[in-house]
Formats: C-alpha cells, structure tokens, sequence
C-alpha cells in the first residue's frame, strides 16, 4: 500500500526508529520529509550520514512542523515526553500520532495528549531485517487515510496486521513480540543437541539456521495449514516421526499456550504500570 509521503518526526532515535527509517527511505521516501530528535546526538548524526534525514536535539521543533509524530522512547519516559509535547505545541491536536511503545493504551495517551487522531503499533525485532510483524490499533476518530499511511510505513519494515479490539494488543505482543524469543530458544535447544552429536557450534549455527529460515520461507509461501506441512515432512515409521514423537510426548502444544499466556498474563500486568 502506498500513501502521499508526510512530513514526520519520530521522538527517540533507538533501534526500532532506526530500522524503520531505513526501510522508509531504502524504499522510496523522501528523507526531507523525515525529521528524527533524540537528546544524544552520536544516533542522530549516524541516521543522518546514512540516511539523509534532518535531525534535532529538541523535540517541540521537531515536532512542531510535522503532520506525524511518531512516539518511539521507552514506555517509563512517555508520560513526560507526552507532557511536553502538549505543553508546548497548541497545534498537536492537529497532527497524527503513532505510539510504538509498549503497554500503554490508547485512552491513556488521549489523557497525555488531548488528542483523539493516535495509533498505537506494536513492531517486533525482525522489522530491523526487513521481516518485521506489526500489529496496529486506533481510535475511532483516526482516520481511514491515517490508517493508510500507518500501513505504509510498517509495510517497509515486514508485514502488518489492523486489530479490531485493543485487547488483542496484548495476545499479539506475546506472539508477534515476544516470539523471536520463542524461535532462539527452541534453535539455540536444536543448536546444544547438534553439538553434543558431533558437529562444532559454528556447524550446527548454520544448519539451525538455514533449517529455521527455510521453513519459515516455505510456511510463508504455502497454503496449506502448518500441521499438513509438518506432515509432508513426516514418513510413517521415518526418523522425523520418532523426532515428533518426543515433541508430541511432550506436549508441545499445551506447552506454547502456557508460554503465550503467561506473556499475556504480564503484558495485561505491565499495561497497569502506566
């Protein structure tokens, strides 16, 4: 989806406002349009060489000719860098915002802000790949054009996903966000058992891997359901089914929940903390 470029700010030069605005000017948008503001300046001169974007130390101008603002620092700073915002720019109601941080609901940064055109978005860390998993949410009063732009730019980044319900947020934050986590630990798992069979670490790295990423490549592609791909791969009698075996004994299914919602459990924990 492509929208009509924006002038924008992103608040917070972290890793996620990195990646983004790399996928944003790699694919086409104008890096004038982009202003990024940060209090160090080693990240915004970076951004700067690399990508060709203007750059500030102070937030209100940075934000104050934007029609984004983009809210990219830690969910325990917000409220002040909210309040500020508000204090400072008589014209904020006027502008889009998007929340890329953690936890806090949309109502509560409508309390912040005074301002009722907010989307909040949940990337995951692959986004800095390119391969990201974006979830997004707005207030009613966002409009179907904010919303189109919203998807413009995550599209940059991997792939996004509207939400009809806000609590949803918190179900795809310990999927989509957490799940990274989810993979390394069960390749790093993969990785020992290699190792303690023979190969050396630097062996058995490439082939979790290239295992992983192919699977995940053909998964991506297919249309049918992961359990028929799983038993594509699965002969009666072979050496996967004795592998699925022990998975299944295990109870791999009911263990995924458990994990997904003890993630939940705490995102819903966390979301009271602001």
């Amino acid at each position: 989806m492509t929208a009509q470029p924006r002038l924008i700010a992103f608040i917070g030069a972290g890793n996620m406002t990195q990646s983004i605005v790399a996928g944003m000017v790699q694919n086409g948008y104008p890096a004038n349009y982009i202003t990024v503001s940060n209090p160090s300046l080693g990240k915004l001169e970076r951004l700067q060489q690399q990508f060709g974007v203007n750059i500030n130390q102070d937030n209100i101008v940075a934000a104050c000719n934007a029609d984004v603002v983009v809210l990219a620092v830690k969910p325990q700073r917000m409220a002040a860098v909210c309040q500020q915002l508000q204090t400072n720019l008589p014209n904020l109601a006027d502008k889009l915002i998007i929340s890329i941080a953690a936890g806090i609901r949309l109502a509560k940064y409508q309390d912040y802000l005074g301002a009722s055109r907010i989307i909040r978005v949940m990337p995951n860390t692959p986004s800095l790949v390119g391969q990201g998993m974006t979830g997004l949410v707005k207030l009613a009063a966002t409009t179907a054009a904010d919303g189109e732009f919203a998807t413009s730019i995550f599209d940059r980044v991997g792939k996004t996903l509207w939400l009809d319900d806000e609590d949803q947020m918190d179900i795809l934050s310990a999927l989509a966000g957490s799940g990274p986590a989810y993979f390394f630990e069960f390749m790093a798992g993969l990785q020992k058992a290699a190792v303690s069979l023979g190969f050396n670490a630097d062996q058995a790295r490439i082939l979790v891997n290239q295992t992983a990423l192919g699977a995940a490549a053909m998964a991506s592609v297919s249309e049918l359901e992961l359990a028929d791909l799983r038993a594509q791969v699965t002969s009666k009698g072979g050496s996967t089914a004795k592998g699925i075996e022990v998975y299944q004994a295990a109870d791999i299914d009911f263990i995924s929940e458990q994990a997904l919602r003890a993630a939940v459990l705490r995102n819903q924990e966390m979301a009271k903390l602001f």
